[in-house]
């Protein structure tokens, strides 16, 4: 029986229970939330090292860090090693998006070397497989395609990135109405180009019960992903983009009747003030599903420093409702991310959902914070090193800046405001 079916039943499971202690909430907090789809819990029956991670109304925003083959000179083990460095700098998922080389090979090693869940986006494959075999992926057959899909469900995948929603009638709205940057979804883009070419339905829309059967089947969380993502501020919230959005609606729906849990990517690239608007706007038609976003990013100007644009919409993306982050890096846009731009942009989408936990109030978020401050005001170094978001570079600057853990202020020295205040406030040691 699959998890939202137990849910709905009433029956608490292990993985529910295990999630509620990571995120100190009670267990039927979780089977609540599940039932009502609400939260999805990201566990395949497959992945047996897996931790469960729940994502959704309530709980802390999630990060998750993309990794994965790209051109003939990509090699596994610096992917596993991306996957670590991901991992250790505080990922809650990993996405492997593969479109080249060994790509069985390359998934079934980063299930086997993190707990952490693990998503994929089933066509990258389909469509380098057909391309492989027939010398062009507009040849790929729609057998194929699910083959695929179950391939990587029955090796253990936690999240399938599908893009069920993008039709033809969405297709021609977009024609109709033009863009500034018609596509830039991989996915999306190529999925496109075999329907135009093959002139033929979304077969991921027309036989979207089948997805479901496979779905159901691996209890694999649905990530509907969104081919019509703006990829400029200037096409944001466009008829396209919307229409996609209301047929995702109507999918999830289907998909919790199937007893098959379900989550809705996007946007992408979106102005300051219409982060609320497009955030309401999914929670309202997709009937609360967790929203899974990409950045999104705030301005297109930003290239070489979008792990920062990212972390401001993604800061106010969790605020105005959002429950998950794709991470973006500083090689957004113009090449390749690198381990330490894994890195960084792991640390920036922490960053960012931290901050939209503390707007929402979320009790763990205000009480780290909180602890922080009175490590701060008690000048306890290590307790500050311990609590930040990243503290290997936190001691790295302070061990630079001082050298050693004395009283005195790493930037002030003896004109520190914390100590000389505290000699007029009778420097009292504060606890939380």
């Amino acid at each position: 029986m699959s998890l939202l079916r137990s849910a709905l039943e009433g029956v608490v499971t292990p993985e529910m229970e295990k999630a509620a202690e990571q995120e100190g909430v009670r267990p039927e907090f979780i089977r609540q939330g599940v039932a009502e789809g609400k939260i999805v819990l990201l566990c395949n029956s497959n992945h047996h090292n897996v931790v469960p991670v729940a994502i959704g109304e309530g709980l802390r925003t999630k990060v998750s860090a993309s990794v994965g083959l790209y051109g003939k000179n990509a090699r596994i083990s610096e992917e596993v090693t991306k996957i670590r460095a991901a991992v250790e700098a505080g990922t809650d998922a990993i996405m492997d998006l593969s479109v080249s080389g060994p790509i069985d090979a390359m998934r079934r090693e980063a299930l086997a070397v993190t707990s952490k869940p693990l998503g994929t986006l089933p066509l990258y494959q389909a469509l380098a497989e057909a391309s492989e075999k027939y010398g062009s992926s507009l040849k790929m057959q729609e057998e194929e395609l699910f083959e695929v899909i179950e391939r990587q469900a029955a090796d253990g995948v936690d999240f399938l990135a599908l893009h069920c929603g993008t039709t033809m009638d969405v297709i021609e709205r977009a024609k109709r109405e033009g863009r500034v940057d018609p596509l830039v979804s991989y996915g999306g883009s190529h999925l496109i180009g075999w329907m135009v070419h093959n002139q033929k339905e979304n077969p991921l829309y027309e036989n979207f019960d089948r997805v479901l059967e496979i779905a159901a089947k691996y209890d694999v969380t649905l990530s509907f992903a969104d081919g019509m993502r703006p990829g400029c501020l200037a096409d944001s919230l466009d008829g396209a983009q919307v229409h996609e959005l209301v047929i995702l609606g109507e999918l999830v729906q289907r998909a919790r009747a199937a007893g098959v849990q379900v989550m809705v990517k996007g946007p992408g690239h979106v102005p300051l003030d219409q982060l609320k608007a497009t955030i309401t706007l999914q929670k309202s038609l997709c009937k609360g599903a967790p929203y899974f976003v990409f950045g999104p990013l705030v301005t297109d100007t930003a290239a070489g420093y979008d792990h920062i644009s990212a972390a401001i919409g993604g800061a106010i993306s969790s605020w105005a409702g959002a429950e998950f982050i794709c991470y973006v890096t500083p090689a957004e846009h113009i090449g390749l991310p690198d381990l330490e731009q894994v890195r960084q942009g792991v640390i920036a989408a922490r960053i960012a959902a931290h901050c939209g936990d503390l707007a929402k109030g979320l009790p763990q978020a205000v009480k780290w914070d909180l602890e922080m401050s009175v490590a701060r005001k008690n000048l306890d170094w290590e307790k500050q090193i311990a609590l930040a978001i990243d503290p290997a570079t936190t001691r790295r600057v302070w061990k630079e800046r001082s050298g050693d853990f004395s009283s005195k202020c790493s930037m002030c020295g003896p004109y520190c405001a914390m100590e000389i205040v505290s000699k007029y406030l009778g420097n009292k040691k504060h606890a939380c």
